[in-house]
């Protein structure tokens, strides 16, 4: 049984840490590198058009699973079930559904790895005790979210090997070259964000997909790495971990709690939600 997550334990410590950010980009290419997931994503994504809502709707709805409280994962995860119903279609002439149980285990998989690794590049890295505290918690979110038993491999050790072959399977598809593209040349958020600033950004986000993705997937994309650009991150990754080492776990993970009890609030709240911010709310049937 995995303790809950409360105050002080592994997922409330590392799922919600500013400096997971950084791979956000990274884990979006390793889910879209799922054909299933690929497929329903460019058929049912507003990702190109307006990456900007469905980004915070899914911060939202990611912030709700670990610190919104058992009731409100139970209904997020209710909620996103049943949204991601009606996501079917065709690709390569066979049926999908965004609800196959190997591709809905392989996108809980990305979000369960995502504060792992950023505290390998960026932080300290989780000791053997807290790895497996944090993964039977994420268990416990991935059982609430609907992901079979059987899908999800009993430790953290099985859990690397499942990962690490379902990685060795993927390539390139249209999806992550239009994801990738959509990195390239999407608008800024704001107009008045220097156009300067935000191609820094821009590349930045780029740089950061190429150094962290597994090098399997990298190469498998035909996405150059050099030394140079390893003596870069490895200087970045140095800058990070030490202006991150002096604050504290509640406060490294401070936005994303209160992003979650807000959100749980909103949801009880759609209207007050529709006046302050417009548009719909967390609980909305159309989109995490």
């Amino acid at each position: 049984m995995a303790p809950p997550v409360v105050r002080g334990t592994a997922a409330w410590r590392y799922f919600g840490d500013v400096r997971d950010a950084l791979l956000a980009g990274q884990v979006l290419v390793l889910q879209v590198a799922h054909p299933v997931v690929a497929a329903g994503v460019r058929d049912h994504s507003d990702y190109r058009s307006d990456p900007w809502t469905r980004l915070m709707r899914t911060v939202a709805s990611l912030s709700i699973y670990v610190y919104g409280g058992t009731a409100g994962a139970q209904v997020e995860a209710a909620r996103l079930r049943s949204l991601h119903r009606s996501f079917t279609g065709s690709s390569g002439g066979r049926r999908y559904s965004a609800l196959d149980p190997a591709a809905y285990a392989w996108v809980h998989a990305t979000l369960v790895k995502a504060p792992v690794d950023a505290q390998r590049f960026f932080g300290v890295p989780l000791s053997d005790v807290e790895l497996e505290e944090y993964y039977a918690q994420m268990c416990g979110i991935g059982r609430l979210l609907g992901v079979r038993e059987r899908d999800l491999p009993p430790d953290w050790a099985a859990f690397e090997r499942y990962y690490d072959a379902m990685v060795a399977g993927f390539g390139s598809n249209p999806t992550i070259e239009t994801l990738l593209e959509t990195f390239r040349t999407v608008p800024k958020p704001v107009a008045w964000l220097p156009d300067s600033w935000w191609r820094a950004v821009q590349w930045g986000q780029l740089f950061l997909i190429r150094a962290t993705l597994p090098p399997r997937l990298r190469a498998a994309l035909g996405l150059q790495w050099t030394d140079a650009d390893q003596r870069r991150f490895a200087r970045f990754a140095a800058c990070v971990r030490v202006a991150g080492r002096p604050i504290p776990a509640w406060l490294r993970t401070a936005p994303m709690r209160w992003v979650g009890k807000l959100n749980v609030w909103f949801r009880a709240h759609p209207k007050v939600y529709e006046r302050l911010i417009g548009g719909n709310g967390p609980g909305s049937a159309q989109g995490a």
